[in-house]
C-alpha cells in the first residue's frame, strides 16, 4: 500500500523538482523529457534564439513604391474660382472672372462663422439699460419704523430695495457687451461665407453700377418684383441680398417700398457683415464690391496669396 502511494506521488514530485521519479533505469521526469525533446529537435527554435533562420514562405516580399513616381497634372479648377459676370437689370452674361482658391474655395467652417456672427451681434448690442440703486433714488433717509417692538422685520428708509418705489438691487447699468475676436479669424470668416455661397451656386456677380436705368420710378417696384420672380431671386426662393459699392438711388428706393422687403434687401459694402451674407437665399454683389471685401479681409494671407499679389503672379485678371 505504501509502495503504491509512493509510486503515485512520484510524478507529482517530478513536476516540481525535475529529478527522476523512481529508481528504474530510463524513467525520467516529464518536464525534463519535454525539455530535452525540444532542444534535440533541430527544426524548432525558441523565441530567444535570434540566430535561427526565418521559416521559408511562398509569398514574395513586398516591394517599396516610390510616391514621387507619378504626379498627375494640377487641376486649374482647384486653384481658381470662376464667376460669370452679369449685366443689371437685364441679367445677361457678359464675361468670366477668376479669383484665387484662398478667397472662394475655402472649406466650410461652421465654428469660424459662428464666432463671427456672435462677435458682430455683441458689437451691435446697445447695453444702455440703467436702473437706480438706493443711493440714487430721491427720498428721505429717515427710518420708517423702530428697530424693535413692532413685531415686524427690520426696515430702514423708504429707498430700500424691498419696498415699492425704492432702489433696484444689483440692477443693470450701462455697459458694453462687445467681445474680442482675432482679426485673422474674422477675415477668414468673411471669405468662408463667400466660399459657401459660391459652392452652392448662390453667389451672383453683377457688373459695376448696378442700377435700375430706363425704368419709371412709379413702376420700379413692379418691374423689380417681376425681375426677381423670373430669375428665381424673390420671396419664393429665399430673397436676395444686393451688395453695391455705393448706394444706388433707384435700386435702394425701389426696395424700400411696401412689401418689397419680403423680396430682396439692398445694402452698400460698408454696411454688410457676415450675418447678412448667410441670412438670405442668394447674394448678388457688384464686382468692385466683391474685390473691396477681398482686399479688406485678407490679413491672414501672405503677400503672394492676397488678391493683388495673385493678380501680379498669375496674370489672369
Amino acid at each position: 500500500m505504501a509502495s503504491q502511494r509512493g509510486m503515485a506521488m512520484a510524478p507529482m514530485r517530478c513536476l516540481f523538482t525535475g529529478y527522476r521519479s523512481s529508481q528504474r533505469a530510463g524513467q525520467r521526469c516529464l518536464v525534463r523529457t519535454m525539455t530535452s525533446t525540444t532542444t534535440s529537435n533541430p527544426t524548432t527554435s525558441t523565441p530567444l534564439d535570434s540566430t535561427a533562420a526565418p521559416p521559408a514562405t511562398s509569398i514574395p516580399p513586398a516591394q517599396s513604391r516610390n510616391p514621387q513616381a507619378y504626379q498627375p497634372p494640377q487641376n486649374p479648377f482647384l486653384t481658381t474660382a470662376t464667376l460669370t459676370s452679369h449685366a443689371f437689370p437685364s441679367m445677361e452674361p457678359t464675361s468670366f472672372v477668376q479669383y484665387p482658391s484662398t478667397h472662394l474655395l475655402l472649406p466650410l467652417r461652421k465654428d469660424i462663422l459662428h464666432r463671427a456672427v456672435i462677435y458682430e451681434g455683441d458689437m451691435t448690442r446697445q447695453g444702455s439699460a440703467n436702473t437706480k440703486w438706493r443711493s440714487e433714488v430721491h427720498g428721505s433717509n429717515k427710518k420708517i419704523r423702530p428697530q424693535k417692538g413692532t413685531g415686524s422685520a427690520r426696515l430702514g428708509d423708504k429707498k430700500s430695495p424691498m419696498l415699492r418705489g425704492g432702489g433696484v438691487a444689483f440692477g443693470p447699468k450701462p455697459r458694453s457687451f462687445a467681445t474680442e475676436l482675432p482679426r485673422k479669424v474674422y477675415d477668414l470668416a468673411w471669405r468662408t461665407a463667400l466660399s459657401y455661397r459660391y459652392k452652392k451656386g448662390e453667389l451672383l456677380l453683377l457688373e459695376d453700377n448696378a442700377e435700375l436705368t430706363g425704368v419709371h420710378p412709379h413702376s420700379a417696384q413692379r418691374y423689380l418684383k417681376d425681375l426677381l420672380r423670373h430669375n428665381r431671386m424673390g420671396h419664393a426662393d429665399g430673397r436676395t441680398l444686393f451688395v453695391t459699392l455705393e448706394p444706388r438711388e433707384a435700386l435702394f428706393a425701389a426696395l424700400k417700398g411696401e412689401n418689397m422687403g419680403r423680396q430682396a434687401k439692398a445694402v452698400d459694402v460698408l454696411d454688410v457683415d457676415v450675418k447678412d451674407l448667410l441670412e438670405l437665399g442668394r447674394v448678388a454683389i457688384e464686382r468692385s464690391a466683391l474685390e473691396f471685401i477681398f482686399q479688406e479681409h485678407e490679413a491672414d494671407l501672405g503677400p503672394q496669396q492676397r488678391l493683388a499679389g495673385w493678380e501680379a503672379t498669375s496674370g489672369i485678371l
